[in-house]
């Protein structure tokens, strides 16, 4: 990583699982004299790629960094996780790049290419494509494009176009600078475009000249009177169109072959935008951060933690302003807190370096902070940068340790990945007693799992969620609870007449209607006690009761033998019995879904719903960028609806979203209740909850 270093631009590869993102890496860091082999290529060691979990898997978990230098610019590659379980890393590495580089194939954008394009549109980042693998047999660049702009539009524009595909693959021709490029033994070679390629080289620029030039009025108007665009002209249109985010320029190349990635290196330098370019830089409050590369106000924010096993708990930093330095306090804008910078590393894949300083616009990695994902550190901690939004996490399943006695460690380090992992959520369901897991989707948490016993040497298991269902009743009915029961010594006696009617919505409520004295005052607090007691632990199926209005109206005492336990007991009985007689029915939480899919799964989805005794209450057809897509809004019972972000996954491979939120409790078919009350008294018959 020779050479001085002017300035740094920050640059964040995704696209599909197995297109290339990381060997366009691997290539850039050997191309730029970093590596001195191409990693991850013909039994080569990858520098990216090195997490055990990933080796294992065969794909990336975790966003790394290729830092290199290239024509005194220091390019920040971060290659992104873009399997579907761990895109949330995706989304955090774009909040810290100018621009978003789309890995694609000759088969064009696919399911996730797609979810992170609109994430990329969202976080106003500058975009670019890259179009691999043109010397595979089936390669068509001009396909990749018909398919690029049906998915995007019409700005993405080719700037290298392919000298040849499959085996007659070759190298490329810059469009700008109307030239072929290859490499020769391993050098850049730039010779004239050969005359087989004249013609569509030439027609290339003029498509391009098209797709930029309005963004200048003046090259515009000496564009439409016939005058020629220079190259300069033309690199500053690319540079201005890129950073207005109005133009997409498309590279063409194969990484395993290293063609095409040089041209990407010099587009890079010459007019990908830098931070600074962007100007300002918007805030929690609404406001914007003003940044210039002048500006002397230390402020970074927080854009990704690891827990690593060997380094301990590693912070991602992206500095905004100023310059950090070893041994700078800045304050937490989120707890006030100040934090003190040990350690500034530049992080190549495992690898760290000690730096003096990080200037504006670069990335660093700062060893022992509290801060979490989402924190912005500046002097006077009065500085927070807006947070980019995760994608839903909305697979839910609940976790256990395999053995009792571990089950602090298992807490301690699900909190730990839980902080330093946005898109997932760890909760103590009190309802039902389990401790919930909040993901993406399944492989991120199986990679928990196996993280768990790795690094704390213990092991865990999921099992289903519990479903939180209710009890009511309803209709009107009394009974009498009586408790008598007479030992060698003083005896017990309560004697208590109930009645208990449907309260809906309004909760439990108790009434004493008691008069005469039959029931003395003080012994009736214990009689609501002994209700409380009964409903919290269910008549039915063995959940709580809800919406049930209890009177005491009647009852008798013994002077001697009555007592407050005495009294407990029979509410119990009495309320036992009459809820027996009031029409007791088993209440399940309903879940109100919104699901987004594009139109040709909104069949499958509805169809899924009805079986899922669900009902449609509502479908909207999406206009602008996101026509072609419906949005279905259902209320489904929850306990169908427990493992949908998997099912919607399958439903519509891939493409679809959705939100989920509880809303109210509907009561069971007769069948479901019939079923959980035999599960319930099969539990209590083996002494079981």
């Amino acid at each position: 990583m020779a050479g001085r270093v002017e300035k740094v631009k920050n640059v964040v590869l995704v696209g599909q699982g197995g297109v290339g993102k990381t060997m366009l890496a691997e290539a850039m860091l050997h191309l730029t004299g970093r590596t001195t082999r191409l990693g991850g290529h013909a039994g080569t060691k990858p520098t990216l790629d090195y997490d055990a979990e990933e080796g294992s898997r065969g794909f990336s978990i975790s966003t790394t960094i290729a830092p290199v230098t290239w024509e005194d610019t220091r390019i920040n590659v971060l290659d992104a996780p873009c399997y579907p379980d761990f895109v949330g890393d995706a989304y955090a590495a774009m909040s810290a790049g100018e621009t978003t580089l789309f890995m694609v194939d000759s088969t064009g954008p696919q399911t996730t290419t797609t979810r992170l394009w609109f994430a990329a549109d969202e976080l106003s980042v500058a975009r670019a494509v890259f179009v691999n693998r043109l010397d595979k047999d089936d390669a068509d660049f001009d396909l990749a494009m018909e398919s690029l702009r049906e998915h995007f539009g019409n700005r993405l524009g080719a700037v290298t176009i392919p000298m040849g595909t499959g085996s007659a693959f070759s190298g490329v021709i810059d469009v700008v600078h109307q030239k072929a490029r290859r490499l020769v033994d391993g050098k850049p070679e730039v010779t004239d475009v050969p005359a087989e390629f004249a013609d569509a080289a030439a027609s290339a620029r003029a498509d391009l000249v098209d797709l930029v030039v309005e963004v200048d009025d003046e090259l515009m108007m000496k564009y439409l009177e016939g005058e020629e665009i220079s190259e300069q002209e033309l690199e500053g249109l690319l540079a201005r169109a890129l950073r207005e985010r109005v133009f997409v320029p498309v590279f063409a190349g194969s990484c395993v072959k290293e063609e095409g990635v040089v041209s990407l290196l010099d587009a890079i330098v010459n007019w990908f935008p830098t931070m600074a370019d962007f100007g300002r830089i918007p805030l929690v409050n609404g406001e914007q951060l003003d940044i210039s590369p002048d500006d002397d106000r230390p402020v970074a924010f927080v854009f990704k933690s690891l827990n690593d096993p060997q380094n301990g708990r590693l912070s991602f930093l992206k500095v905004l302003a100023g310059t950090l330095e070893p041994g700078l306090e800045l304050t937490n804008a989120r707890t006030r807190k100040a934090e003190r910078l040990g350690h500034l590393y530049l992080m190549c894949g495992k690898e760290t370096q000690d730096v003096k300083s990080a200037a504006s616009g670069d990335i660093v990695v700062v060893p022992k902070l509290e801060a979490i994902t989402g924190d912005t550190l500046s002097v006077t901690g009065k500085v927070e940068a807006a947070q980019f939004r995760f994608p839903n996490s909305l697979y839910r399943i609940a976790i256990e340790p395999d053995k009792r006695g571990t089950e602090d460690k298992l807490y301690t380090f699900l909190d730990k990945a839980a902080d330093a992992d946005p898109t997932l959520k760890v909760e103590r369901v009190e309802d039902t007693g389990q401790t919930v897991i909040s993901a993406i989707g399944e492989a991120q948490v199986s990679v928990l799992l196996d993280r768990l016993e790795d690094r704390v040497g213990i092991t865990a298991h999921t099992v289903k969620l519990k479903i939180p269902y209710r009890e009511t009743i309803r209709r009107v009915a009394s009974a009498e609870g009586r408790h008598k029961k007479q030992t060698g010594g003083a005896g017990q006696f309560g004697d208590c007449w109930l009645r208990v009617e449907p309260n809906p919505g309004q909760g439990y409520e108790f009434v004493d209607e008691v008069v005469g004295g039959h029931i003395p005052r003080n012994f009736i607090p214990a009689i609501d006690k002994g209700v409380r007691e009964t409903m919290a632990d269910g008549v039915l199926a063995g959940y709580p009761m809800i919406d049930i209005k209890v009177a005491v109206y009647d009852g008798s005492y013994h002077p001697v033998d009555s007592n407050e336990m005495a009294f407990k007991t029979a509410a119990r009985i009495g309320f036992q019995k009459a809820v027996g007689q009031a029409e007791p029915v088993l209440l399940e939480p309903m879940a109100h879904l919104e699901i987004t899919v594009p139109d040709s799964y909104a069949g499958s989805v509805m169809g899924d719903i009805s079986a899922s005794r669900g009902r449609v209450e509502g479908m909207t057809a999406a206009t602008g960028s996101e026509a072609g897509y419906t949005t279905i809004e259902a209320t489904v019972p929850y306990a169908e609806v427990t493992d949908y972000s998997t099912r919607l996954r399958s439903l519509s491979r891939g493409t679809g979203e959705f939100e989920l939120e509880l809303s109210g409790y509907e009561q069971v078919p007769h069948d479901v209740q019939q079923r959980l009350a035999e599960e319930y008294q099969e539990r209590r018959a083996a002494g079981e909850r």
